[in-house]
């Protein structure tokens, strides 16, 4: 089976390739000749992993699915959220994001948090959601060198390692990601 995921952000590419089985073919949108930034402006992570969707089943006639995800901080009331690519500006920069949130939780005793990831699938003129949520704490300060995005200060529940200090196999075992990709999985095996 050819799938399209509908991202440009090779790091998340290269994690769910890992995730896929073999007989299911990934196909990037570079690879439909896709270059336009898809639209992102729903109030909710779901809403914006719909329109992704809908954008390119609309646009190139092709199932696919897209994920969208939010890093959710109990004490800044589930920021940056829908917002976390942009949280420090419209450039997307990780490390701005992360310096802007670690500020914020500057003093802060509350570091509780979770990644939320929800996958929207258009397959066959149908469409279906599947939500991964990692919980865990924001650390004072960036650890590790692997991952992207939050993941140098993301310690997920149970671990002593951050998702940056984690290897791939394991961050995708119990990760926000690893765990909507998999019941993308199981539905497309049904």
């Amino acid at each position: 089976m050819k799938l399209v995921f509908a991202t440009n952000n090779l790091n998340k590419l290269r994690e769910v390739q890992a995730l896929v089985p073999p007989q299911i073919e990934l196909v990037s949108l570079t690879d439909i000749g896709c270059t336009e930034d898809i639209p992102e402006t729903s109030a909710t992570i779901e809403g914006n992993a719909k329109q992704k969707t809908q954008y390119i089943k609309e646009h190139y006639g092709l199932d696919c699915f897209a994920d969208d995800t939010g890093l959710e901080v109990n004490a800044l009331n589930g920021a940056p959220g829908v917002y976390s690519a942009r949280y420090a500006g419209d450039d997307k920069n990780a490390d701005a994001n992360m310096h802007k949130l670690l500020e914020g939780l500057k003093g802060t005793e509350n570091r509780k948090a979770q990644f939320k990831t929800v996958i929207s699938l258009e397959l066959n003129g149908k469409q279906e959601l599947f939500t991964g949520i990692c919980e865990g704490t924001i650390t004072h300060e960036k650890r590790g060198e692997g991952g992207f995005g939050y993941d140098p200060i993301f310690l997920p529940k149970g671990y002593s390692e951050t998702f940056a200090e984690l290897p791939l196999l394991e961050k995708n075992k119990i990760g926000h990601r690893g765990k909507a990709v998999q019941q993308l999985i199981q539905f497309l095996n049904r």
